[in-house]
Order: structure tokens, then C-alpha cells, then sequence
């Protein structure tokens, strides 16, 4: 198992490298100047990118999916909810627009993508990823499941690419275009809280944690705050 991740841009977005083949790996949510760092693990580690693949549509998470693609030739797969962040990354926001001029990234489509909706399982880098639509911080936002063929640390047997869902300690927030804190709430009870204990949680930004650890410690995941 290969498994490496650094933080991007400004907003310090986790992007991840991950694959179960010798070799073979996935790249998971490529933002703000990750190119050139995913370009170099790469090379040092004589590895072969299979995919890219998206928890959601957000500029920090996908500021450079279209260069980090295309320059491996391979597909980025996205939420559909979520596609207008890449076909139309301001979408008439006075701020975004500012905050792309200021980045100075051009958000775009990959040549090759892909969209998803949940339900699916996604085979690359030798892993089966099952995508789990998880909405509320985004309406794209999705979980990536996978179940490596060696045992973890611990008492850990899966992996969760949590994205801006639910982080060590917090989840995304919801009063950004397309949050919705109802939504999200029904996510918490009905998506993250079912997730196993065993779990090894990788969000989108932050430390890695564990669903049990979460579940007995988050305040978000409290009955308190879901009722």
C-alpha cells in the first residue's frame, strides 16, 4: 500500500496519494499548487497515476485537477451536483472571482471527466473506491470507502476520504454557496454516524483521525447538535 498526502494552498487542502498496487495510485483532490508536488512524488517514487478523483467541487480541492489529469492522461471523476465549480468556478460570485484573480489558478474541466452521484465503486491503483454522496457543505460532496489488503494500525480495516464533510474535531461549514445545514445534518445521522468504528477517517483538512475517536468526541457528531 502507497499512502501520502501534503497540504496545499492557502487553505492548506490535504491532497492525497493512495493505491493498493505496487506503483499505481490515485490522486485525491489536487487544489491549489499541488501539480507541481504530485508532478515530484511521482518521479520520486516511480509511481503511475490511475485517476484523479474529487470529494467535491470547491477551489481548494480542485484548483488543479484539470493540470494534474491531463498531464497524466487519466480521469478525474466529480459529484455531477458539483461540475458547475469546474465548468463555471465564479458563477456570477463577485468573490470568487476575486479569489481566482488573486490566486492566480485557472480552474477548469479535465479532458476526461467523469461524473458520479454515489452508489458506485470505482476501480483504480487496485482498490475499489465506493462512493457515498454525503451533501450539506456541498451539494457534491461525496466519501470515498476502500478496504486495503493489508492490515492498518491498530484496529483500523478501512480508509475514508472524508473531504470538507467531517474532520478531526469539526465538519465543513455550511454558509458557503450551496451549504445547507438541515442537509448536512442528515448526512451526519444518516451517513457519517453509521460509518464503522474501524475506520481510519482522511479529510480534507487536518489530521487524520478515526470514526470511533469522532464519534465520542466531535461536538457534531453529539446528539446534542442533531436533534
Amino acid at each position: 500500500m502507497f499512502l501520502a498526502s501534503f497540504p496545499a494552498g492557502p487553505w492548506q487542502a490535504n491532497c492525497y496519494l493512495f493505491g493498493l498496487t505496487d506503483g499505481h495510485v490515485v490522486v485525491v483532490d489536487p487544489g491549489v499548487d499541488a501539480a507541481e508536488t504530485v508532478r515530484r512524488a511521482v518521479e520520486e517514487h516511480d509511481l503511475t497515476v490511475d485517476a484523479v478523483l474529487l470529494t467535491h467541487g470547491h477551489i481548494d480541492h480542485v484548483a488543479e485537477a484539470a493540470q494534474v489529469a491531463d498531464h497524466f492522461g487519466v480521469p478525474a471523476w466529480l459529484h455531477g451536483a458539483d461540475r458547475e465549480l469546474l465548468t463555471d468556478p465564479s458563477s456570477g460570485r463577485e468573490q470568487m472571482q476575486q479569489m481566482i484573480a488573486q490566486l492566480g489558478v485557472e480552474v477548469r474541466e479535465p479532458a476526461d471527466l467523469r461524473l458520479i452521484e454515489g452508489g458506485e465503486t470505482l476501480h483504480a491503483a487496485g482498490a475499489d473506491f465506493d462512493v457515498v454522496h454525503a451533501p450539506g457543505h456541498r451539494p457534491g460532496c461525496v466519501l470515498f470507502r476502500v478496504r486495503p489488503d493489508e492490515p492498518l494500525e491498530g484496529d483500523l480495516d478501512e480508509l475514508i476520504f472524508t473531504g470538507d464533510v467531517v474532520f478531526a474535531g469539526s465538519i465543513g461549514r455550511t454558509d458557503l454557496p450551496g451549504g445547507d445545514d438541515a442537509v448536512m445534518r442528515a448526512t451526519l445521522r444518516d451517513v457519517v454516524l453509521p460509518l464503522p468504528d474501524a475506520a481510519a477517517l482522511l479529510p480534507g483538512h487536518g489530521p487524520t483521525t478515526t470514526m470511533n475517536h469522532e464519534r465520542t468526541t466531535n461536538p457534531y457528531l453529539q446528539e446534542a447538535y442533531l436533534t
